[in-house]
């Protein structure tokens, strides 16, 4: 007997043809917009999105870590202004 294998469909949870922002500030794509190909549930990450990372090929990334989910309250993002506020507390840190 010859079992055929299921193909990998996204039927319900189809996201194709959309796209979202890689928004963790220390993930290598931040900012970057991906195609999502399809939504899956993953043993110990939960829902994760399945995108076309170009040359890197496919990516699952946990909504947190896009612009789809997560709270982002009390979460900047790493910029310039970001690192001159710290550096502004450790310089008043070391004067104490």
């Amino acid at each position: 007997m010859q079992w055929r294998r299921r193909s990998h469909t996204a039927e319900a949870n189809s996201t194709a043809c959309s796209s979202l922002v890689v928004t963790h500030p220390f993930h290598p794509l931040v900012g970057q917009r991906l195609t999502v190909l399809y939504e899956r549930r993953l043993a110990g990450m939960g829902q994760v999105f399945i995108c076309d990372a170009g040359d890197r090929g496919t990516l699952a990334l946990p909504p947190d870590f896009t612009d789809r989910g997560g709270d982002s309250v009390g979460c900047l993002p790493l910029d310039l202004r970001v690192l001159a506020e710290l550096a502004r507390l450790l310089g008043a840190l070391e004067g104490r």
